[in-house]
């Protein structure tokens, strides 16, 4: 346990926070937490952490950019996928799966399949957010299910509890961001 992971972890949950909340601060506040946890998940070992925290800061820029974009061609309200959307972001996270797993087999990583299994359903959770697509909910709560024990068998205690606290706002975003879509709707 270190300042350093309480102030990602705190960063993480505002972050999460604003997501559930569908606000654009999701995504400075993700960006400190990400920037940090580089650092951190490489210390420990879990390298495809490391670069999906990258990946984030990448994507939290993308995201940034969208949803404060004055561009009307830019779709600014929560939506569903379709059926063929879903199935390719479905196979978006197998390709993502299957290639962590086949890259961090070559490390001295001993949660190989843990590591590529929750990396590649945040890289396809992180990508759905960016587009404000309700389903990003449901990859992030997968996610959180695994990383809350993952953490923890890290010793990364703050970080699993702070997994803990992203799966109940994750359940709570979904819901919410369903009742917006049903509210639109209306």
């Amino acid at each position: 346990m270190s300042f350093l992971e309480i102030i990602a972890a705190s960063m993480g949950v505002l972050s999460v926070w604003y997501a559930r909340k569908n606000n654009v601060l999701v995504f400075p506040t993700g960006i400190v937490s990400v920037l940090i946890y580089v650092f951190i998940t490489y210390e420990n070992k879990i390298y495809a952490e490391s670069g999906i925290n990258i990946y984030y800061f990448i994507m939290s820029v993308y995201g940034w950019i969208l949803w404060t974009s004055k561009n009307k061609k830019i779709k600014k309200n929560i939506a569903l996928n379709n059926s063929r959307e879903n199935l390719g972001y479905f196979i978006l996270f197998l390709i993502f799966f299957i290639i962590l797993f086949f890259l961090l087999n070559k490390t001295d990583s001993d949660v190989v399949f843990l590591d590529s299994i929750t990396t590649a359903l945040s890289l396809t959770a992180m990508l759905l957010l960016a587009r404000r697509k309700l389903e990003n909910w449901i990859y992030w709560i997968l996610a959180d299910i695994i990383y809350i024990p993952l953490f923890f068998y890290k010793e990364l205690y703050i970080t699993s509890v702070q997994y803990l606290i992203f799966l109940i706002l994750a359940i709570s975003g979904y819901n919410n961001w369903k009742r917006n879509i049903l509210n639109d709707k209306n």
